[in-house]
């Protein structure tokens, strides 16, 4: 079984990659597919509520709002969801959306992160050398 994850945990990284360099294609793709798997719910859900009994009270539309609703917002999903956690992001650091930044400024940032992530561990090691002289 881990195999199998593997495998394609490998190739959703491949596929990734070459699409995220034809962007517009890329949504594009995407959103097809995610409009087409919604569809599959929502007639999941029709034909659920067709059976009647409690299916039929689950799935009304008001209370179908008002379960999802409570369900999103407990798990924090609804804003994420909705907006996107990295357009928050961008407009509290005022910041481009990633998808407006070039692959330059994307890499320049990945280097940034890696070089500060070097001194940050530099610094740990430094403290810690520090604790064991002051308890000497």
């Amino acid at each position: 079984m881990k195999k199998i994850i593997h495998f394609f945990d490998k190739l959703e990284d491949k596929v990734r990659t070459r699409l995220s360099h034809r962007s517009i294609f890329y949504a594009f793709l995407g959103g097809t597919f995610t409009i087409i798997f919604w569809r599959g719910v929502w007639h999941t859900a029709d034909i659920l509520e067709a059976k009647g009994g409690i299916w039929t009270y689950i799935f009304y539309e008001p209370n179908t709002i008002v379960w999802t609703l409570a369900l999103l917002l407990l798990t924090g999903l609804f804003v994420s969801i909705m907006i996107g956690d990295r357009i928050i992001l961008s407009g509290l650091k005022h910041e481009k959306k990633i998808e407006e930044k070039t692959e330059e400024e994307v890499k320049q940032e990945e280097k940034d992160i890696k070089s500060l992530r070097s001194q940050m561990t530099q610094i740990s090691k430094d403290v810690e050398e520090i604790k064991i002289l002051l308890k000497k």
